[in-house]
């Protein structure tokens, strides 16, 4: 799993539809996710810290969870199937642990609501994600590249033994 954050909404060019942009720490990935209107307006209003004069539905959830003690501890986005997203809610109450099935839209703007942490699974961002910086991976593949040049069948093999030993 790659641990995510919230980079912020944008609108498809075409559609107009709001999109939910998330970053892994590196901000070589984007994670694209298509939500609706007043998803977006929940994320954005929990993004710019905005405080509505009467609970909204994600505040209310924030409120019922520290209410009851709930901990929502981190959601994971953990599939993509038919271009749909699926993801949980990973709660705890006290030693019981539960997860709870959710709307990547939804769990995210709680998630933004508790300081808890957007987990992705690595299929989903292989399947689904974007390059953000193509330079930054065009280096890093030549520097790889390079390091493969460099490297003797020899060292490889003492390189192999090393890690053998250090295993054992």
């Amino acid at each position: 799993m790659i641990e995510m954050k919230v980079a912020g909404i944008a609108l498809d060019a075409v559609t107009r539809s709001p999109i939910v942009l998330l970053k892994d720490g590196s901000e070589r990935r984007a994670l694209p996710i298509y939500i609706g209107q007043d998803q977006a307006k929940s994320i954005i209003g929990a993004i710019e810290n905005q405080k509505p004069p009467r609970p909204l539905t994600h505040d209310l959830i924030a409120n019922l969870f520290e209410a009851w003690g709930l901990l929502l501890e981190k959601i994971i986005i953990h599939s993509l199937q038919d271009n749909t997203f699926y993801a949980v809610l990973c709660m705890r109450q006290g030693k019981t642990k539960k997860e709870i099935d959710c709307r990547p839209s939804d769990a995210i703007s709680i998630a933004l609501r508790t300081n808890s942490p957007i987990w992705v699974m690595e299929e989903v961002i292989a399947d689904a994600s974007i390059p953000v910086d193509r330079e930054a991976d065009e280096e890093e593949r030549q520097a790889f590249r390079n390091f493969l040049d460099k490297l003797s069948p020899d060292e490889l093999i003492k390189r192999g033994k090393l890690e053998k030993n250090d295993e054992q």
